[in-house]
C-alpha cells in the first residue's frame, strides 16, 4: 500500500508541475511546452501504476478502496506542502524517486 501512496504522490506532483504557476512557484524556471506534456504523462502514468499496484496486492474490491485513500491521502499532503512548505514538495518526491524501486522490489519479492 505504501507503494501505491508514493506513486498517487509523485503521480499528482507530476500534474501539478505541469501547471506554468506551480512550476515557476516551485522551480523557479519557465515551463516549455514539451515538459509541461511530459510532467502530465508521467503524472499520469503514475497514477495508472498505483492502480495497478493497489489492485494486484489486495484484489480490485479492497484495492480501489485503498487506491482511493491513497489518492487522498497524497492529494492532501500536496495541497497542504505547497503553500506551507514549498520545498518539502520536490524532498519529498526525490525520496519518492528513491523508494518507489526498493517499495516495488520489495512487493515483489514479498
Amino acid at each position: 500500500m505504501l507503494l501505491a501512496t508514493v506513486l498517487c504522490y509523485l503521480g499528482f506532483t507530476g500534474l501539478c508541475l505541469s501547471m506554468t504557476r506551480h512550476y515557476g512557484e516551485l522551480l523557479h524556471s519557465k515551463l516549455s511546452n514539451a515538459r509541461a506534456r511530459a510532467l502530465r504523462v508521467t503524472g499520469w502514468l503514475a497514477l495508472v501504476l498505483s492502480l495497478c499496484v493497489a489492485v494486484s496486492a489486495t484484489g480490485w474490491g479492497p484495492g480501489l478502496v485503498q487506491w482511493c485513500a491513497a489518492l487522498m491521502a497524497s492529494a492532501l499532503v500536496l495541497i497542504l506542502l505547497i503553500p506551507y512548505r514549498p520545498r518539502m514538495v520536490l524532498t519529498l518526491s526525490a525520496a519518492g524517486v528513491v523508494l518507489g524501486p526498493v517499495l516495488a522490489l520489495g512487493q515483489w519479492m514479498g
